[in-house]
């Protein structure tokens, strides 16, 4: 599902070059659940965005799904990343004028999903989500929890071939970080679903099929 193969990011805005990620090198089959850990800086941030078609990268090749993302055309690349790609992260980035269902539909109606075909799936999945009486409810009016949950049925909408999670749970308390891994779980097993989860969290990495660690910008432990 996705090869990285010495993947290197610098950023150039100043007098000293920064190299934020150095010839990082991995792999993850589709239907893994991966946790990507490292301290503050390391890089995580950095590479998810690369991943998600979000940024550029310097040299190297990422492939998702048999693509080189960095050879695509703009239009090619967004086309892509609405289709094939999936983002959770710490802030839900709910629209705060749209209720549940019509921010879960978005990513449907960006790809030219019909809106009745699309509220359809929303509402199934929001069900998936044991959201079934928050459907006509604001960001506002949900909890914390609930507004992760939302977020997540949001990035599932395309069926896309990875979902990336930027510190997912970072922002919610023991027992809604609990309920959003069980849901990802389920994601992964009914779905088939592949993860690449970058976390803080050891109760949840320790629950991923395999751990990628990275470090000053360098992939050490896979």
């Amino acid at each position: 599902m996705v090869r990285v193969e010495n993947l290197v990011k610098v950023f150039k805005e100043s007098a000293d070059p920064i190299r934020v990620l150095d010839s990082t090198s991995f792999s993850i089959e589709t239907g893994e659940m991966v946790a990507l850990i490292g301290q503050s800086g390391a890089g995580k941030t950095t590479l998810l965005q690369i991943l998600g078609g979000l940024d550029t990268y310097t040299s190297g090749q990422v492939i998702i799904d048999g693509n080189e993302i960095g050879s695509m055309k703009p239009k090619s690349l967004s086309e892509f990343r609405g289709k094939k790609i999936g983002f959770v992260f710490q802030f839900h980035h709910l629209l705060p004028d749209f209720t549940a269902v019509e921010n879960v539909i978005l990513p449907g109606l960006i790809v030219g999903s019909q809106r009745p075909v699309a509220v359809k799936r929303a509402k199934e999945l929001l069900q998936i989500m044991g959201l079934e009486k928050r459907f006509t409810h604001f960001p506002t009016e949900l909890s914390g929890g609930e507004r992760q949950r939302v977020a997540l049925a949001r990035a599932l909408f395309n069926e896309p071939a990875l979902i990336l999670a930027d510190e997912p749970t970072g922002n919610l308390d023991s027992s809604n970080s609990k309920h959003l891994m069980e849901l990802f779980r389920k994601a992964n097993s009914e779905l088939n679903q592949t993860f690449l989860i970058a976390t803080h969290n050891e109760h949840l990495s320790a629950t991923m099929h395999r751990t990628i660690k990275i470090e000053d910008g360098k992939i050490i432990d896979t």
